[in-house]
């Protein structure tokens, strides 16, 4: 999708932004609704390509899902306005608010729908939907977060997305659990404070962002492409930077967020959730490796059809942003 030659597909990109910036400016339920609701109606026009029936087919299912969502946050709130002073309704209320916005960012356990909408999407479509459609869900979320009720789901992310992503062989599917799963470390972070999850989101999206942006380069949707194409091992050593600092492997830079969530978690006695979260994440790196050694041992020939958008100008922001993983980590050693 190219926005720049396309003005509607702009004014909708526009629109997809200021929606979320109602939403979490806004000083009521009711405002952070319509920002939802703009934003879900901004985001449709994006997806759907009449070329494409897979990406018609996802347009579609993200409608039903959104809309199953914001009918039950719009039930929420107005059951909310009328039984204010109930404590056990106030309890279970918070509860219906966190699962519709948890549905809407398509955590565990209303995930089903994320890798089959991920699967119909173009790379660019896919790093808006796994970054930017996550802030204001998770915003809300955090002004009447139900904190025994996302402890729960924090393990649920955690572990499904570590074990959904172990047989696939799609590469947006693949990213799709990895998201899920980080989605599980991003909650974490807001028990934590507001600060701590921005910062973690910004990371993520910067590892996300190479990832798309070198899937797209590439022309890669199968985890078998990576080794029928012959590429330069310049690519394979960014492709392997960037895979193992998405997974959180302490030299590269995504261990950083990581890490910080780890002392809190620790600090604050939580010993078995952070427990789970190591080992799941090991999981995570461990079908990362696989994807990596496949694609450095395996050196199968070019094909003739095979079409790579990959120019000097992008290689070397490629090469700029895995120079960063790689060193990040020193400079934020210093600084911690």
């Amino acid at each position: 999708m190219n926005l720049y030659n396309n003005s509607s597909k702009m004014f909708f990109f526009f629109m997809l932004m200021f929606s979320t910036l109602i939403s979490i400016s806004s000083n009521s339920w009711i405002g952070c609704w319509i920002g939802l609701e703009i934003n879900l109606l901004s985001f449709i026009p994006l997806i759907s390509n009449s070329t494409n029936l897979l990406a018609t087919e996802a347009s579609l299912k993200y409608f039903l899902t959104q809309s199953i969502a914001s009918i039950n946050f719009l039930f929420s709130i107005l059951s909310k306005m009328i039984l204010l002073k109930n404590f056990e309704m106030n309890y279970f209320l918070s509860i219906m608010i966190n699962s519709s916005m948890l549905m809407k960012m398509g955590s565990a356990p209303f995930h089903f729908w994320f890798p089959n909408i991920v699967e119909g999407l173009s790379w660019f479509n896919n790093f808006i939907l796994m970054t930017w459609q996550k802030i204001t869900p998770m915003i809300i979320l955090s002004y009447y977060i139900n904190k025994n009720f996302i402890f729960i789901i924090i393990i649920l992310n955690i572990i499904i997305g570590a074990l959904g992503g172990l047989n696939q062989t799609s590469l947006r599917k693949l990213m799709a659990f990895s998201s899920i799963n980080n989605l599980g470390w991003m909650l974490s972070s807001i028990l934590i404070s507001e600060n701590m999850w921005m910062f973690y989101l910004i990371m993520y999206s910067f590892l996300i962002s190479i990832m798309c942006l070198f899937f797209y380069m590439l022309n890669m949707f199968y985890i078998n492409q990576l080794f029928i194409n012959n590429m330069n091992s310049l690519i394979k050593i960014n492709l392997l930077i960037n895979f193992m600092s998405l997974g959180g492997l302490p030299p590269f830079i995504g261990f950083f967020p990581k890490w910080i969530i780890m002392n809190f978690m620790i600090n604050n006695q939580l010993y078995l959730l952070i427990f789970i979260m190591i080992m799941m994440s090991l999981i995570i790196l461990f079908f990362y490796i696989r994807i990596i050694y496949s694609t450095f041992m395996f050196n199968y020939l070019k094909m003739k059809w095979f079409k790579i958008f990959i120019n000097n100008k992008k290689f070397s922001l490629i090469n700029m942003f895995s120079f960063f993983s790689l060193t990040g980590m020193i400079f934020n050693s210093f600084f911690f």
